[in-house]
């Protein structure tokens, strides 16, 4: 394992690695072991929503395929809009006291978002893959 292939990388994915990882701890322990509705759970969700924001708005600047696809993008970039309708979707339907909405609004982002997208990141040729495997 090395850090060298994020510390080299473009500043888009340096920053994308810098919102990503403590949205992906700020969320887990949202989801798994914050008390629903109270102010940390709260100032917390509100964290995890603008570091996921930010992380989807790096996306936009991240090219995975820089001679290929539209523009450079890929269908990972698809996860963009995603994301974003996911933050959407959940501060709406807190705002509007929908909790069953917003759970799965937030269980959704979260799956979609950092677990699914997360996971492919480890695909060969990809930072993440580069700093796990040390290639």
């Amino acid at each position: 394992m090395t850090l060298e292939p994020a510390l080299s990388a473009p500043l888009p994915v340096q920053m994308h690695l810098l919102t990503v990882l403590p949205a992906f701890v700020i969320g887990l322990w949202l989801i798994l072991f914050s008390t629903k509705g109270k102010l940390a759970h709260r100032t917390f969700g509100y964290i995890y929503l603008a570091l996921m924001s930010v992380t989807a708005i790096t996306t936009i600047f991240v090219s995975s395929n820089p001679t290929g696809g539209f523009y450079g993008f890929s269908w990972i970039h698809l996860f963009i809009p995603l994301t974003i309708y996911g933050v959407y979707g959940g501060i709406r339907s807190a705002r509007a006291h929908n909790m069953a909405r917003h759970k799965s609004a937030m269980l959704a982002l979260f799956i979609g978002a950092l677990v699914i997208a997360g996971a492919l990141t480890f695909l060969p040729g990809r930072v993440m893959n580069q700093i796990v495997t040390g290639g």
